[in-house]
């Protein structure tokens, strides 16, 4: 079936793998690319509408009206793009990818959507072609696919850029190191015989595995109201300031109810033996989230694996590794944490 937005497409996803892999390791061998920190999006325009499809196949088309003008305006005829939108933020020589700028899009009033769209302006940084003219190309191996892609946008101008990409597995190692100076996440390897598989993880993606030692601060209940969900983790600042970084989660059903037992004699409780409990800030993405969490004593630590940092915070979900008795909490500061060399976003994307 012809994608559109009467029938969404659901993009083809990536596989974590722990290094970048050989080139020859697939039949046909790999095309490496960045691997972009934004939100994966593919546009659906034909000839005169733009709508802009979610990676749940939720529409984003009314968040970027900016992002609507320009493919309007630039793409010279219908077609089906796969890629990523992206907010880069920064003066002139020293740009990056900002995650935070780009969250703040999805706002409820039309009035905050257009003034972001001027103050904070998104890019499209394109990947994948999926369709041109009335022709699906969907079942056509990927180099076909790319190549056609920078038929179509190699030349089109700002804000919509080409992806760059190598089919040197040594040049992807520099990318994976050298990039994430500039917010990128990774890298990602396609096969290059491969079809388009939508929903299928048949790209392979590599990203930074690095573990900190943190404070836990409590717990959230798990959503089935039994047994943690997730463990709330801090460090401590400059000041001596404990302050809340994210949280790791993942549990089976039998260890998050293990837990529970395990902490307890950690939970923070008030004059009538009650646990105390604290809330964190919401998400604009789940308002309706229960966000509130049991307080724990902050003197366990934990140490935790976690890929890159989004300002003071993990930027997402770290995975529990162990714990470290031997480790004081106090002892638990940002000093620790890996931060990779500055590298202008305007190199990544020339």
């Amino acid at each position: 079936m012809q994608p559109s937005p009467a029938s969404p497409i659901a993009p083809m996803l990536a596989k974590a793998v722990k290094t970048v892999p050989e080139p020859d390791s697939v039949p046909g061998g790999l095309s490496y690319e960045p691997k972009w920190d934004g939100f994966r999006a593919i546009v659906y325009y034909d000839g005169s509408t733009v709508e802009i499809g979610s990676r749940g196949s939720k529409m984003l088309t009314r968040y970027f009206p900016e992002l609507v003008e320009a493919f309007s305006r630039l793409l010279p005829e219908p077609c089906v793009l796969d890629g990523e939108i992206v907010v880069r933020t920064g003066a002139p020589g020293s740009e990056r990818l900002d995650w935070e700028a780009l969250s703040q899009r999805i706002h409820p009033a039309d009035s905050r959507v257009r003034t972001l769209a001027r103050d904070t302006p998104a890019a499209f940084v394109g990947f994948d072609l999926l369709a041109q003219g009335e022709e699906s190309l969907l079942d056509a191996p990927f180099a076909e696919r790319r190549a056609a892609l920078e038929d179509l946008i190699g030349t089109v101008g700002e804000p919509i850029f080409l992806t760059r990409t190598t089919e040197d597995g040594e040049l992807a190692r520099r990318w994976l190191v050298e990039f994430e100076g500039a917010g990128l996440d990774g890298v990602v390897a396609k096969p290059l015989a491969a079809a388009y598989a939508p929903g299928k993880r048949i790209m392979l993606k590599t990203k930074h595995h690095r573990t900190a030692d943190v404070v836990l601060v409590g717990y959230r209940v798990h959503k089935s109201g039994r047994g943690v969900g997730s463990l709330l983790l801090g460090l401590y600042d400059d000041e001596g300031t404990l302050r809340n970084v994210g949280g790791a989660s993942a549990f089976s059903d039998a260890r998050r109810l293990e837990l529970v037992d395990e902490l307890d004699e950690l939970v923070v409780r008030d004059d009538s033996g009650d646990a105390v409990r604290g809330e964190t800030d919401r998400s604009r993405f789940s308002s309706s989230k229960d966000v509130s969490f049991v307080r724990l004593e902050p003197v366990r630590v934990i140490e935790v694996q976690y890929d890159q940092m989004e300002g003071a915070r993990f930027r997402h979900t770290v995975q529990f590794a162990r714990w470290r008795d031997d480790r004081e909490a106090r002892s638990c500061t940002f000093d620790q944490l890996d931060r990779p060399i500055a590298y202008d976003l305007q190199r990544v994307l020339a």
